[in-house]
């Protein structure tokens, strides 16, 4: 049964993974660390004027607008989703139990 603390996981391996690997990319693609680099394709060769720095910079940029742009997609989607069906149960679902009214569970027993 998948519980309430497993929506803290996906954030943390698939947003906090997810954005470290890419930044990270900037580092591990350095061709002073075996990676390729800038490729040149016209010279068949890595572009020698690679600057790990500026390479993390644009990563970093890349993952700020990937934030960015998530969180005004949800916030429209949401908005979207409150004026047509809204967002709150009613009072009595809310009394029972949203186990029990939403999913038709219970999370313990009395």
């Amino acid at each position: 049964m998948i519980g309430a603390d497993d929506s803290l996981d996906v954030f943390g391996v698939h947003g906090v993974g997810g954005a470290l690997g890419a930044i990270l990319t900037g580092v591990f693609a350095a061709p002073s660390l075996g990676g390729t680099g800038i490729f040149d394709y016209v010279a068949n060769a890595a572009s020698p004027e690679y600057s790990i720095a500026s390479q993390v910079w644009i990563q970093f940029q890349g993952v700020l607008t990937t934030v960015i742009w998530s969180g005004v997609v949800a916030y429209i989607a949401y908005k979207i989703a409150d004026m047509l069906i809204g967002l709150r149960v009613t009072e009595e679902e809310e009394r029972e139990g949203l186990d029990i009214s939403s999913h038709g569970e219970t999370a313990y027993y009395r």
